[in-house]
């Protein structure tokens, strides 16, 4: 694991710069608790906001599927639940948890539906997930492999079931690009394209399935509204060929999440231009385009505070070392981005003993571990910080705790709250 990228020449945020909320929340945390502060606070509505915009902005013939990978609190999950079409998941916890914040099982919504659906995703579905998929009246299953095909129609012959499912492809090439990279490559993601063909003849000899689309999901964060409209033209028109090729009744287009958000302080994605794209497209009668946003729609959506325990300089540099680290917050050191923070000022130091701190100096900020990789942010400058105030990272609602590494050392875990309106 390799630390984040140096922020040198780069100030802090301003603790101004944080909600009013979360500044009281967090500092009434301090002053109601007798341990150190180290945890998420999740705000809902900026989830529904971004939520609720998305929709307006796409055409009807789209549905959004929260990615429940991105962030799996139960509470905000809930709190989402009415604002998005479905969910998608890649393990029997999500599906579960997706079921019970949204439609329940026996609603049995089909892959063209308004609500409800729940779509499964992951290269490594076993029987046992599939049959709690299937029990639990999975919409769709996008498939990543022959040996799944083979795996699903067992279980649902055992069921006694049909079930939908959708091919997910590795396109041999593609112009879109992000942060991640799944497709277009040798990625262990999907069928390769020129395989899809025979993978659509085998799933016609199984009888307990019946294929209604396709899934290409190539990319992750994504910050390009045009060149994302002109890979979901790409999808649309690739399916809508592939599925006449083989006489398939086309329902289901999707094309994964990779709407992208600016960590790095870019042109965040343009939704009402990716809308008025997507607007321009025809799709295939009777088909319906899924998008499964996760990062999208959570992102400004939470903030991982953690108490500074010590601040120390060694050989030049400053260190900040916080009650927490990448034990609860991988995130800038898994995407390798300066991810910013602000210093939430604490008044109170009720020890007898001297209160170390720093002014007008960079410093690197680390966790509790017992390794140099937990290092969360490096070469910030500060205006000042000092032991017990409080480092508050924003932009920290996705793929922060559901990223992280809680076992090694064992300390306690991060505590995740929703923030109190």
């Amino acid at each position: 694991m390799d630390l984040p990228p140096s922020a040198a020449g780069r100030p802090a945020l301003a603790a101004s710069d944080l909600p009013t909320s979360i500044r009281e929340q967090l500092l009434s945390q301090v002053e109601g608790g007798t341990d150190p502060v180290a945890g998420y606070l999740y705000d809902p509505t900026v989830a529904i906001g971004r939520a609720s915009d998305l929709r307006t902005a796409l055409p009807d013939w789209t549905r959004i599927c929260y990615a429940v990978k991105a962030n799996s609190f139960p509470p905000l999950v809930r709190a989402l639940a009415p604002y998005v079409d479905g969910f998608e998941v890649a393990s029997a916890a999500e599906a579960t948890l997706a079921r019970a914040a949204g439609a329940p099982a026996g609603s049995r919504p089909t892959a063209h539906s308004d609500s409800g659906l729940l779509v499964a995703a992951g290269p490594a579905k076993t029987e046992r997930l599939l049959r709690h998929l299937v029990e639990l009246d999975v919409t769709v299953v996008n498939v990543e492999s022959v040996l799944e095909l083979h795996r699903v129609q067992a279980v649902a012959d055992r069921l006694g079931r049909q079930v939908d499912v959708a091919l997910r492809v590795n396109p041999a090439t593609t112009t879109v690009s992000g942060a991640l990279t799944m497709g277009g490559a040798a990625t262990q993601f999907g069928i390769p394209e020129a395989e899809v063909p025979d993978a659509l003849r085998l799933a016609a000899t199984l009888p307990r399935l019946r294929v209604v689309g396709f899934h290409v999901h190539v990319v992750g964060n994504n910050l390009d509204a045009a060149t994302h409209a002109a890979y979901v033209a790409w999808c649309l028109e690739w399916s809508r060929r592939t599925a006449a090729a083989h006489g398939l009744d086309l329902r289901v287009v999707d094309v994964g999440g990779g709407l992208g958000v600016p960590f790095g302080g870019e042109e965040p994605f343009d939704i009402k231009e990716f809308g008025a794209r997507l607007a321009r497209l025809t799709p295939p009668p009777g088909c319906r385009l899924l998008l499964e946003p996760g990062r999208y729609l959570v992102t400004d959506a939470g903030w991982y505070a953690a108490e500074v325990v010590d601040v120390k300089r060694a050989y030049g540099t400053w260190f900040v070392v916080l009650r927490g680290g990448i034990n609860h917050f991988q995130l800038p050191t898994s995407w390798q981005i300066p991810h910013r923070f602000a210093v939430l000022p604490v008044p109170d130091w009720p020890h007898p003993y001297p209160r170390p701190g720093v002014r007008d100096q960079p410093v690197t900020v680390v966790g509790e571990l017992c390794t140099t990789e937990d290092t969360l942010a490096r070469d910030v400058t500060v205006t000042a910080v000092r032991a017990g105030d409080l480092v508050v990272f924003p932009m920290a609602g996705s793929y922060g705790w559901e990223f992280a590494m809680p076992a090694f050392l064992s300390h306690p875990p991060a505590t995740r709250t929703l923030v109190h309106h």
